[in-house]
């Protein structure tokens, strides 16, 4: 088994002792920051892993280790979308369209130092909104400008619905942003029309199949521009049941031929609390399974993203958290001043740890291709602080990343959001029976420590939790469990 990564992610907020960092990380075998770049995937050239390398949305495997930052710098917009409304807005809440206070240029310039000298693990900074990035573009342009002077080396992102995009993609290129996302959620107008109400384009709305025409030529040529000049684009797409599920496949084939990066289904988000019109009229979201099952399907396709987490427009902090609150204006200082060198180092001690956890997930897969005789597949659930690692107390966890174990490997297939179950020592029987309707599906916890009472009653829910693995890295842990099940019979419940 490999040793433990004995540096939390919460210890690496605090003022980083590099020295103890460094001996954690290297404790696995790895000796040279240089074999950090085992990470690449064979069947990746080196240009664009290196513009993916740290960016956690674009790869799976740099969100164990990356944030992401969005300045909500951008709020008009010139769509409605049904599943949106941009006035509501809790602390807690995690959903696209979401801020707690909106920024002009020099205030998203101040936040973002202060972030950078507090966050070491920050790599990315995006632009998503509230409203749309390419339509707000004098906002957009004015504070990717500022922020690069500042910290020349942040990746710069726009998310955007495309309508507005052409406009500014010789723009984008010569910013050096080169990653873009673009929420296409359909390449049929009669299926875009139950989503969109109107669009305002060239000084006028435009509704119904009109609208969605008009928006639909926009998104194929913004994204044919995007790849004809080297920009990576990801594709975000809402699946709604009844109305786009079966479409999806289309438009999964659709953004694959025009040189998508990335393709990234997320589940409608439609409480009524929110005000949107989906939410108010009824229409549900898919469940975790249902998710699980297009994205299944559209194997083979563009690339999937899995690990997606739905962020707000003023998100900070690595993906599944939100340290936002800790860097709302009225908290900076009047004055900052960037200070490279907490970032610098970070990236060289994480370097060492992701050569380590490279060499392990290989082996951990291989391990479970060779006990996977009779095809059966477990689904994981994984309380995780991050790093890669089952280092998360189960009654503290907010969300549990979830993998696959099969004929394939082993295969990270998604997380599920969750209400903390232990709070101040106490933990609600409710609480739990959310948690345990958000594992659906999932046949095993790993944990770093699990009481005996939620032990229990996830076994009777028919979910096995354990923390003998505790502290091990995600894959090899898995792999454990998933020889243990062989050897055991393999009679454990196979996924559909």
């Amino acid at each position: 088994m490999s040793q433990p990564f004995t540096i939390s992610l919460d210890s690496l907020m605090q003022p980083l002792d590099f020295d103890a960092m460094r001996e954690a990380a290297t404790s696995g075998g790895c000796a040279s920051s240089s074999c950090g770049s085992s990470a690449k995937p064979d069947d990746m050239d080196e240009a664009t892993w290196d513009k993916i390398k740290d960016h956690p949305c674009y790869s799976e495997e740099a969100h164990h280790y990356f944030a992401r930052m969005h300045v909500a710098v951008a709020p008009a917009c010139n769509i409605q979308c049904n599943y949106c409304n941009r006035k509501y807005d809790c602390a807690n809440e995690s959903r696209p369209g979401v801020v707690s206070e909106k920024l002009t240029p020099d205030q998203a310039k101040r936040k973002v130092i202060a972030v950078a000298n507090e966050v070491p693990q920050l790599s990315v900074l995006g632009i998503a909104g509230p409203g749309d990035a390419c339509y707000d573009w004098k906002k957009t342009q004015a504070t990717f400008s500022e922020i690069s002077r500042e910290i020349p080396d942040i990746k710069l992102c726009i998310s955007t619905n495309g309508l507005a995009l052409p406009d500014h993609v010789d723009a984008l290129a010569a910013m050096n942003v080169d990653h873009v996302t673009i929420t296409i959620n359909m390449v049929d107008p009669e299926i875009g029309a139950k989503i969109y109400p109107w669009i305002y384009f060239n000084k006028r709305r435009y509704t119904g199949l009109e609208a969605a025409t008009i928006l639909h030529q926009r998104q194929m040529l913004g994204l044919e521009m995007l790849t004809a000049r080297g920009i990576l684009t990801k594709i975000n797409s809402v699946m709604i049941p009844g109305i786009n599920d079966e479409h999806l496949i289309e438009v999964n084939r659709w953004v694959k031929e025009r040189g998508a990066f990335l393709h990234n289904i997320m589940p409608l988000i439609s409480d009524p609390g929110h005000g949107t019109h989906y939410g108010l009229t009824g229409q549900r979201g898919p469940t975790a399974m249902e998710l699980k099952a297009l994205q299944d399907r559209l194997d083979g396709g563009a690339k999937l993203m899995r690990h997606c987490r739905q962020c707000r427009a003023d998100a900070v902090g690595l993906l599944g958290e939100d340290r936002g609150q800790e860097f709302t204006l009225d908290l900076l200082p009047e004055e900052v001043v960037y200070d490279a060198s907490k970032r610098a180092a970070y990236r060289e001690i994480v370097a060492e740890e992701r050569g380590d956890h490279v060499r392990a997930k290989e082996q951990a897969v291989a391990a479970v291709r060779r006990n996977s005789g009779d095809g059966h597949a477990i689904l994981v659930a994984i309380a995780t602080k991050g790093g890669g690692r089952v280092n998360e107390h189960f009654g503290h966890a907010r969300e549990f990343q979830v993998y696959e174990a099969s004929a394939k490997g082993v295969q990270f297939v998604g997380h599920r959001r969750v209400d903390a179950y232990c709070m101040d020592g106490f933990g609600e029987d409710a609480t739990l029976d959310g948690v345990i309707a958000a594992l659906e599906g999932v046949t095993h916890v790993l944990c770093a420590k699990i009481g005996d009472c939620p032990k229990d009653m996830l076994v009777a829910a028919g979910i096995e939790a354990t923390d003998a693995y505790a502290y091990e890295y995600a894959e090899t842990a898995i792999s454990a469990l998933y020889a243990a099940a062989t050897a055991a019979g393999g009679d454990e419940k196979a996924v559909a």
